[in-house]
């Protein structure tokens, strides 16, 4: 069995991306693949994501917004994802299509809407959105993230848990992802990276900023 952890923020264009292509590639293998969507924060990432949206570091009230947003945002999904897991990837995919590629402004009103879109019980929603055990599973995501010293979304971090080594394969960064989901997009290439992954086998890495390493 194979399990992909893809740390993403849920209101962003390229984690949509990365979702797109890892839900297609897991739809066409026969392997039995586990999918966990963890929406992070962390100030390495809004950093990050201020770079990419074009907005300065310096930019205080710009990285509380965007803050206040995606940390919202993280706790709408963790809601939706106690609904069960198709419920939650595809609420998450709905916010990511409307706030980065509709560019509608994130609001718990959109949430709600979006919510309701998919089918979700609404009520269940808003009482586990008000939970405490909703933010403690946000937090208890954060731990798992920094752990696996994730600095970037989105990021991967992949298990074989058929093979003989138990290091997971973490792989940080859109374009690093989509370049290793693109080369090895059959079950036997994907198998086989990952075991020349956990035998410290080199591979082509692009770009030279993003990597990827065994933790």
């Amino acid at each position: 069995m194979i399990e992909i952890y893809l740390f993403v923020n849920p209101i962003g264009r390229k984690c949509l991306t990365i979702e797109r292509r890892v839900i297609e590639l897991i739809d066409q293998c026969d392997l039995k693949i586990q999918l966990r969507l963890v929406p992070i924060m962390n100030l390495k990432t809004i950093s990050e994501f201020m770079k990419r949206i074009g907005g300065s570091e310096k930019d205080l009230h710009l990285r509380k917004d965007l803050s206040q947003e995606i940390y919202s945002a993280a706790l709408d999904v963790k809601a939706a994802q106690l609904q069960g897991k198709k419920r939650g990837r595809d609420f998450l995919i709905a916010l990511q299509h409307a706030v980065g590629e509709e560019n509608k402004p994130y609001s718990k009103k959109l949430a709600i809407q979006l919510f309701t879109q998919i089918g979700g019980d609404l009520e269940m929603f808003l009482e586990d959105r008000r939970s405490e055990f909703t933010n403690e599973a946000f937090l208890a995501d954060q731990q798992i993230a920094n752990e696996m010293e994730i600095t970037l979304h989105p990021s991967a971090v992949i298990y074989n848990y058929d093979g003989d080594c138990d290091a997971g394969v973490r792989i940080e960064g859109c374009d690093t992802i989509l370049h290793i989901l693109n080369t090895y997009n059959t079950p036997d290439l994907l198998v086989a990276f990952l075991k020349s992954q956990s035998k410290n086998t080199s591979i082509k890495r692009v770009p030279p900023e993003c990597h990827l390493s065994l933790i």
